[in-house]
């Protein structure tokens, strides 16, 4: 910001993010952070080898950087691309967690990376990272609540360019009017197309939001210098809400810590608003008499959100599905492998497994509507209602409106531990993910170092782990 003294609304954002405290967050809150932090970790190490990663971890090993912040698998290079890998590595498997707004969904964990390359660059404290996260899933949450620009055409990482900023910012403990210049750079300089999800789904997908917090931890870094960024970024001439979000207003003086309890994890390694129609055809699938290969049709009643995104709505047709970016977005392919397979883990999407002729047939029979109650309910619930018919006329129904890992069923450190386990076990041996999960369990009580120098001895190859 310029040397103004207006009362503008990213500084009224900046003065909430230097007054958290890790005190202000409530026991489950709490609880729930620490959750995700184990989440995100074990989806991150779940995708070391996958080939896009491979290309990234190739460039920033070319590009070098000052090693202030460890990359997990080993290795070190300068916070906002360390940001940017772990942000990769968590969102490659589209398998972490999400929020959901009536106009907006997002994934406030992406903002890990962010908080997590730079509160190690400063020497930072397990209570430290917990705050800083805690910030920035506030951030976006509630941008994202009132604020949603998915409709105008631009992806939810947008909000992100809040979140990332004001957490990493946070996590470098930079006063009030730095954290403003940080937050207001950001934002004003990274507002994302919604063609990212859109259509043919390409790499950059998962990609967006690391891009985001690379940045936003990059402006960060550049507003503990003293660089300014636009102090109306929000309300001013040409700025967020006149462009992009229309008005809106967020009192950040009555803001707390607790948005983590409303966001929830996926259990099913598919895209978010999938989740419980998948959780029904995991049940027509276990059902006595049930035939994948004598299926004729498939039939979905949904709300308009997961119409619209996966369920061949309003951002494209979904049953051109060559690749993972695809087919994780394409609710026909989904509920076609969860039927036949009675699973969706990241071992479904191999390519073989996603151009199996079996899969690609069925995904033909799927048909997905919407249904105006069922959006109403939408994001309180989840409605699916799924009817899949046999070739004899024999059907089978199944209804769900939430699953394990809802706002309204939260997962727990067992459950999380276990999807962890399933997750980190080809790259890590079981010493090593005890030791990880031990010093998540008790971050509090550790130094953001102490956590990523477990991180640094993960292996970056499925089976090199010790048995």
């Amino acid at each position: 910001m310029t040397t103004s003294t207006a009362r503008t609304e990213v500084l009224e954002l900046a003065e909430f993010v230097d007054r958290a405290r890790f005190e202000d967050i409530g026991e489950e809150a709490l609880e729930q952070l620490r959750i995700r932090v184990l989440d995100t970790l074990g989806v991150a190490i779940g995708a070391l080898d996958a080939e896009p990663i491979r290309a990234i971890r190739g460039l920033l090993d070319d590009l070098g950087g000052a090693p202030s912040s460890t990359l997990i698998g080993g290795g070190r290079t300068s916070p906002e691309r360390a940001a940017f890998f772990t942000s990769a590595l968590s969102r490659y498997l589209d398998f972490m967690d999400s929020y959901l707004a009536k106009g907006e969904t997002g994934h406030p964990s992406d903002n890990l990376g962010a908080v997590l390359a730079a509160s190690e660059s400063v020497g930072g404290s397990g209570k430290e990272l917990l705050t800083a996260l805690a910030v920035a899933y506030q951030v976006q949450s509630r941008l994202s609540d009132m604020a949603p620009v998915r409709a105008a055409g631009f992806d939810h990482t947008v909000q992100g360019a809040y979140a990332a900023a004001a957490g990493a910012a946070k996590a470098l403990r930079l006063p009030t009017a730095q954290i403003a210049n940080a937050v207001a750079i950001s934002g004003t300089a990274n507002n994302a197309l919604r063609v990212t999800r859109t259509g043919n789904l390409s790499h950059w997908k998962g990609l967006a939001y690391p891009q985001v917090a690379k940045e936003g931890t990059f402006a960060a870094l550049l507003a503990g210098r003293d660089l300014t960024g636009p102090e109306a970024v929000f309300e001013g001439n040409k700025g967020f809400k006149e462009t992009i979000a229309g008005d809106f207003t967020l009192d950040w003086s009555a803001e707390d810590l607790e948005a983590v309890r409303r966001s929830i994890i996926k259990r099913h390694n598919a895209e978010i608003h999938s989740q419980s129609a998948l959780d029904a055809a995991q049940e027509i699938r276990d059902r006595e008499g049930f035939d994948a290969g004598a299926v004729e049709s498939v039939s979905l009643t949904t709300f308009d959100v997961a119409h619209s995104i996966i369920g061949g709505g309003e951002e494209g047709d979904k049953r051109t599905v060559r690749t993972k970016e695809e087919a994780d977005h394409s609710l026909p392919w989904m509920l076609a492998v969860v039927l036949l397979d009675g699973e969706l883990t990241p071992a479904q999407y191999a390519p073989e497994r996603i151009l199996a002729e079996d899969v690609q047939q069925l995904m033909t029979t799927v048909a997905v509507r919407p249904d105006e109650d069922f959006s109403r309910r939408f994001p309180e619930e989840m409605p699916a209602d799924l009817t899949v018919t046999l070739t004899d006329g024999t059907t089978f129904h199944a209804t769900r409106s939430a699953y394990e890992g809802f706002h309204t069923h939260p997962l727990d450190w067992d459950g999380a531990r276990r999807k962890f386990d399933l997750l980190a076990a080809p790259f890590a041996d079981a010493a090593l993910r005890d030791e990880i999960a031990g010093i998540v369990r008790d971050l509090e009580s550790h130094s953001v170092a102490d956590l990523t120098a477990a991180l640094a001895r993960v292996a970056t190859t499925r089976g090199d782990a010790a048995a």
